[in-house]
């Protein structure tokens, strides 16, 4: 009896101990990037609850649960994830393995397309149109879905635009029209749900029907009725390529007129006759920005961009949707057609077939059909020469054959260009690729390396190995600066009182290892990470916590 009280009385005790505990996590002895861009600086890092308590010297502090000694190491703010198209990989994989262990705890959805509002017709093609990753779609409007994903559990903060393309498709359609000014009212009581609901502002990809139909007008109207709500906009370009010039104007004058902070996607100049661009398009922005007007971009660190293979056909033979261009295809006059187009420097749309020179830089990424996983990681080239046929003919085949529009990758940007950027003041980082893992389902298609390596490369690649920029100023544009231009409350920086994102890592072993011919290989280097104040990677092995939350805009309702 007097042993089995005695054992009470310590385990009573060691709780009470544990409660008491003044911090939940110290951080001690680590180098402190702040994230504000300014020299680092020797410092301990307390955590409470979710937020960070105290940053100091802690060296007569004994009351914490957890100790970390990052002696050696940096401690900075997370990173945010400019352009992340997570939104399906984190219902397969709500540990985010491949972004969490680049350091990544905040992944921003909405290039262009969102996963809400939805009409009937829109759920019931996201439901059918699914192939390696299934699931139930149950929610109606994004608020919903972010919510949904909230609950259901996941290692990251998720923040979303809303698509002006998804609110075009609500609304309009696939068709090549204008809203009437009923539609045009409904378009813009749709951004206002979602602003209401959290969404950040507006995202457009205007390379890609049904979003190159939208002319500039509507993009201004939608971004008006997000503006109230500290909305921003954020735009994969009209073109970044022939027509690189005005699509930048295009941009700077929708950011203007509606008074809201405009970025551009994946800033890039695609096509050797067009890398010379790049130099004028800095100035034009730097110009902007000293006229007043808020304008920045983010980027990816990779030469290849990926998207579809119908990147390479005019926009007037996908208009109605995929549906109709697959029928299109398939008229033999149509079809010799798309061959010529394929091969033409178009003026006015975009042809990334084109621009990647080359059907030896296109690179085959992802398909629907089990049959066709074998070109997987092959060129355009090499399976033209393996189907005996011309690269045009087996791309179109490839689409039709495959009823989608075939993931590649095109080999169409710069190194020089990619390095002028990088040194940029108003240039943050985005993969433009979701959050993978290297088991499962995500093993059934390969993907760009960027998936694994986009921010890795940033610290590793151009500030260690090729000292493009500083230490201090890659964190700060990895976490302050794209905090800034969203309009973020409490993130991207290392304060009291903000939320506890917290990364530990040591420089000097940052290493990205994902390639072309075998992207599923994770970054290396990242020691510790905390998301909300939960420790979700430690040691560099993930601990399976999802504490990730959904980041709403400082005005939603």
């Amino acid at each position: 009896m007097l042993r089995r009280i005695s054992c009470f009385v310590l385990l009573a005790c060691l709780l009470f101990s544990c409660s008491s505990k003044k911090y939940d996590t110290i951080i001690r002895n680590g180098l402190v990037y702040d994230g504000n861009g300014g020299a680092p600086f020797r410092a301990d890092v307390a955590i409470r609850n979710d937020t960070i308590a105290f940053i100091g010297d802690l060296s007569k502090e004994t009351s914490a649960k957890h100790e970390i000694d990052a002696r050696g190491m940096a401690v900075t703010p997370g990173f945010i994830n400019m352009l992340s198209w997570s939104p399906v990989t984190l219902i397969e994989d709500g540990n985010s393995q491949g972004e969490i262990r680049e350091g990544v705890t905040l992944e921003v959805f909405g290039e262009g397309e969102s996963m809400g509002p939805l009409n009937a017709k829109m759920k019931k093609e996201m439901q059918d149109d699914q192939s390696v990753y299934r699931f139930l779609v149950n929610w109606n409007t994004l608020g919903e879905y972010m919510r949904s994903m909230e609950k259901r559990g996941i290692s990251c903060n998720i923040a979303s635009l809303v698509g002006a393309t998804t609110v075009r498709i609500n609304v309009v359609g696939e068709e090549n029209r204008d809203p009437t000014p009923a539609e045009m009212e409904q378009m813009k009581r749709l951004v206002k749900q979602a602003m209401e609901e959290g969404a950040l502002g507006v995202g457009s990809s205007l390379i890609y029907p049904p979003a190159f139909f939208a002319k500039t007008n509507e993009l201004i109207e939608l971004c008006k009725a997000a503006a109230p709500y500290d909305g921003v906009y954020l735009s994969h370009l009209r073109s970044e390529g022939n027509k690189l010039h005005e699509a930048v104007e295009e941009l700077i004058t929708i950011a203007k007129e509606a008074k809201v902070h405009g970025e551009i996607y994946h800033l890039k100049a695609v096509g050797k006759d067009n890398f010379s661009k790049m130099d004028s398009v800095i100035k034009r922005i730097e110009r902007a920005r000293k006229e007043g007007i808020d304008i920045s971009a983010n980027m990816y660190t990779y030469t290849a961009g990926a998207t579809g293979l119908t990147a390479g056909l005019p926009p007037s033979v996908q208009a109605g949707g995929f549906g109709k261009l697959w029928e299109r295809l398939q008229d033999h006059f149509i079809r010799e057609g798309m061959k010529k187009a394929m091969r033409t420097n178009a003026t006015d749309w975009e042809n990334l077939y084109y621009g990647a020179g080359s059907p030896e830089n296109v690179l085959l990424l992802g398909f629907r059909r089990d049959s066709l996983y074998k070109y997987t990681g092959k060129t355009l080239a090499e399976v033209a020469r393996i189907r005996n046929t011309t690269p045009e003919d087996a791309a179109i085949d490839l689409i039709i054959q495959d009823s989608s529009r075939i993931e590649v990758a095109f080999f169409m940007i710069n190194e020089d260009n990619i390095k002028k950027q990088v040194a940029l003041p108003w240039t943050s980082f985005g993969s433009d690729a979701g959050s993978m893992a290297t088991a499962g389902n995500f093993l059934k298609q390969s993907s760009h390396p960027r998936a694994y390596g986009n921010f890795t490369r940033v610290i590793g690649k151009y500030t260690r190995d090729e000292k493009i920029i500083t230490l201090a100023n890659a964190i700060y544009k990895l976490t302050k600066l794209p905090a800034t231009n969203l309009h973020l409350q409490k993130r991207g920086e290392l304060k009291v009182g903000n939320y506890a994102d917290v990364l530990v890592f040591d420089p000097a072993k940052m290493q990205d290892h994902a390639t072309y011919q075998n992207p599923h290989q994770y970054s290396t280097g990242m020691v510790h990470v905390f998301v909300n104040g939960k420790q979700v990677l430690k040691d560099g092995t993930h601990t399976g916590a999802k504490p990730g939350r959904f980041v709403k805009g400082r005005k939603a309702a």
